[in-house]
C-alpha cells in the first residue's frame, strides 16, 4: 500500500462521545515515537484543513475535531497519561495547549476498554494525568462484570437521551500555566482593546485558563445562540481581539493578531451575565430561577454549541474569587457546590471545594458530571506524504 511519495498508515482508533464533544481516542503506543510526526497524521486523519473535513473523520466543527492520546502512567498518583490534541478544522494546525474536559470524560471508559485499568464491580475510579495542564483528574466510571456501563438515566444538556453518569473531579486545578489561580494577580484587569476601548476582564486559571468578560460590555446579552453569533463576523472579531489581548497579558504571545494561530485554544473566551429567562438552541425555555448565571464560551474562534467542561470547572473556581466578573454576576446566596450555568444547550451543574484563609484562596478541587459513549472501534487508513511521517 505504498507509493514512491506516500505511504498509508493503518492506525487503531476508537471513536467516542465524551460529554458534549466527540473525538478520536488513540493509544500512545500506536503513534510514532517521534512526536514531531503526530501533527501530519492527526491532520490527515481528521481531514484538515477543510471546512467540511470531508476526507477525514472530523465532524466540521471544533467540538468534533478532537483527539485523546492515552497510555499507561508511571506516576504514583495516576493510572494513565492523557494528552489532548485540538485539530483545527480550517487551518493546518494542531494545538496541545490546554485540555478538553468533555473529551476527558471519555478517557476513563477508554482506559478500561483497553485494559489499562482493571474494572471493579459497581464503580471504577480512573486517575488521569493530563499532560497538557500538568493536572490529575479523578474519573468515576460505572462498571459491572468487568466492563464499562454506558447505559443509565442521567442526562446532560446538549446530548440527546440518557446514559450512565461519569463524575469528574479536577484535583488542585489552579495554575495550569504555572502562575496560580490569578495569573495576573488581580481579580479584574482592564484590557485596552484595539479599535474598541477599555474592557474589564477576569483571567482565571483552573483546569484551563479562561478570560471572562461581562456580556453587556461587548454589546451582548448573554442569551446569544451559536448560530446567530457565528453569523456576526464583527462580534466574532471583537471576541477574538479580547481573547488575543488576554493571551498577550498572560505572556502566551506577543501580538494579539496572531492569537488564532499561535494559541488558538487558550485562554478560552467566555462572556457572562446575570441569570434571566432564555431559550436554548433547540427552543427549550430555561427560567431565571433554574440557573445562577448565563454564560457563553468560544471554541477555536467560533461559538461553543454548549459549554466546555474545563470551562465549567474554571467558572466554578471564578465564582468564589471575590470581585471577579463571574462573582459579580452570580446569583446571591448561591451554593458553590451546586452552581448552575445556563448555556446554549441548557443547564450545566458544577461545584467547587475551596478554603479561604484571610486574603488567601485555595481551590482544592472542582467537579461535575458528564456521560460518554463508545461509538466505534477499528482502523483508520491515513495516507501521508512520506516525508511527513
Amino acid at each position: 500500500m505504498k507509493s514512491k511519495d506516500h505511504e498509508t498508515w493503518e492506525l487503531p482508533v476508537t471513536i467516542m462521545r465524551g460529554g458534549t464533544s466527540k473525538g478520536i481516542y488513540i493509544l500512545k503506543e500506536d503513534l510514532p515515537k517521534d512526536r514531531g510526526k503526530w501533527d501530519a497524521l492527526l491532520l490527515r486523519m481528521m481531514g484538515s484543513p477543510d471546512e467540511k473535513q470531508i476526507d477525514g473523520l472530523g465532524g466540521a466543527q471544533s467540538v468534533t475535531s478532537k483527539v485523546a492520546i492515552v497510555g499507561r502512567s508511571l506516576r504514583p498518583d495516576a493510572d494513565v497519561d492523557y494528552t489532548f490534541a485540538q485539530v483545527s478544522v480550517d487551518k493546518p494546525l494542531v494545538s496541545y495547549k490546554g485540555n478538553c474536559g468533555n473529551i476527558s470524560s471519555g478517557v476513563g471508559p477508554f482506559a478500561i476498554e483497553k485494559g489499562l485499568v482493571e474494572a471493579k464491580e459497581g464503580e471504577t475510579t480512573v486517575r488521569i494525568y493530563n499532560t497538557n495542564t500538568d493536572k490529575v483528574i479523578a474519573s468515576d466510571v460505572h462498571t459491572a462484570d468487568g466492563e464499562v456501563v454506558y447505559d443509565g438515566d442521567f442526562a446532560i444538556a446538549g446530548v440527546p437521551g440518557t446514559a450512565a453518569p461519569i463524575r469528574l473531579k479536577f484535583v488542585d486545578p489552579a495554575g495550569t500555566l504555572g502562575q496560580g489561580l490569578l495569573p495576573t494577580k488581580k481579580a479584574v484587569d482592564v484590557l485596552e482593546i484595539p479599535d474598541f476601548g477599555p474592557v474589564e476582564v477576569s483571567i482565571i486559571d483552573a483546569a484551563n485558563p479562561l478570560v471572562f468578560v461581562r456580556a453587556k460590555d461587548l454589546g451582548l446579552t448573554g442569551r446569544e445562540l451559536p448560530g446567530e453569533l457565528n453569523r456576526d463576523e464583527e462580534k466574532l472579531a471583537l471576541l477574538e481581539k479580547v481573547r488575543g489581548m488576554a493571551a498577550v497579558k498572560l505572556g502566551l504571545i506577543d501580538d494579539f493578531a496572531k492569537s488564532a494561530w499561535e494559541t488558538p485554544g487558550i485562554p478560552k473566551m467566555t462572556f457572562v451575565s446575570e441569570a434571566e429567562d432564555y431559550l436554548t438552541a433547540d427552543g427549550k425555555s430555561v427560567k431565571k430561577g433554574e440557573i445562577d448565571l448565563l454564560s457563553r464560551m468560544m471554541s477555536m474562534q467560533k461559538a461553543h454549541p454548549s459549554y466546555a467542561m474545563t470551562g465549567a470547572m474554571c467558572t466554578a473556581a471564578a465564582a468564589v474569587v471575590p470581585g471577579s466578573i463571574v462573582n459579580q454576576v452570580l446569583s446571591e446566596n448561591v451554593d458553590t457546590r451546586f452552581i448552575r450555568i445556563g448555556h446554549p444547550g441548557g443547564v450545566l451543574e458544577c461545584g467547587v471545594d475551596y478554603q479561604k484563609n484571610g486574603e488567601s484562596l485555595s481551590i482544592q478541587d472542582t467537579f461535575g458530571f458528564r456521560t460518554a459513549n463508545l461509538l466505534m472501534e477499528g482502523k483508520v487508513k491515513i495516507r501521508c506524504h512520506r516525508q511527513a511521517v
